[in-house]
């Protein structure tokens, strides 16, 4: 069975990518119907899973249990941003890029500033948000 945990932009940056995709891999485990005895994970063990958690540095190249979850989180992320986030915000085109910082993405960045699912502690965001912040109006 497969679970899955999203976790909402401002929440990330709140918490920071590692706590957030620790906090993702528990919602991600609450949402199976049955709970399974242990849990194997890309990196290091997560904290507070209260099953026997088997943490695996690069453990998408050692497991193919962790490669295929690793796909599907990346598939769920792409059907996020090529779906509701493109339909929502469509003047950054995340349908071409996913959000990825591809120049396109990023010069749309410049020109429309941030939205509300731009990561602010994402490095390339943070930079243009600072200069969308900082340039005179007008």
């Amino acid at each position: 069975c497969i679970g899955v945990g999203i976790i909402d932009p401002p929440e990330i940056d709140r918490l920071n990518i590692l706590r957030a995709t620790h906090q993702a891999m528990r919602c991600a485990l609450a949402a199976l119907s049955v709970l399974p005895d242990a849990v194997l994970v890309d990196g290091l063990p997560v904290p507070n899973l209260h099953v026997d958690c088997r943490a695996f540095v690069k453990g998408d190249s050692r497991s193919v249990s962790i490669a295929a979850a690793s796909i599907v989180a990346k598939v769920t992320r792409d059907r996020l941003m090529c779906g509701e986030y493109h339909r929502q915000y469509p003047q950054y085109d995340f349908a071409r890029h996913k959000g990825y910082p591809t120049p396109e993405h990023l010069a749309a960045l410049e020109v429309h500033g941030p939205c509300a699912i731009h990561r602010r502690s994402f490095g390339p965001v943070a930079q243009k948000c600072l200069v969308f912040l900082t340039e005179p109006s007008g």
